[in-house]
């Protein structure tokens, strides 16, 4: 499903079906943006939109659905699929805005 398909959807109904609010879905776009948007660079262009790529990477760590039947959702390689991941995350990661706590923590919250 679409970034722009989503926006019909309420707050708890996206963050539901996303695993993070709206809010902290724009942030996202907003670190993700200027390292992913290829709009008019040279070499290929991006397939999906950076909102969509998110969706990629949110929906591959929330569902743990194969890569395959993520790209075949898509329209897309497995192969593309893995790549999208890999940048979403480390860009992601990168930014220090983000990330999960460790095995240690989530041990100690359950």
């Amino acid at each position: 499903m679409r970034y722009n398909e989503l926006e019909h959807l309420s707050k708890p109904h996206f963050k539901r079906l996303c695993g993070v609010s709206r809010e902290t879905f724009g942030e996202m776009v907003e670190v993700l943006r200027p390292q992913l948007d290829r709009q008019g660079q040279r070499g290929g262009q991006a397939k999906l939109s950076v909102e969509d790529q998110l969706l990629v990477a949110l929906e591959y760590w929330r569902e743990y659905r194969s890569q395959f039947h993520i790209g075949v959702s898509w329209g897309v390689h497995e192969t593309t699929v893995g790549r999208i991941v890999r940048k979403v995350e480390d860009l992601l990661v990168k930014c220090g805005k983000f990330r999960l706590p460790s095995q240690r923590q989530l041990y100690q919250l359950g």
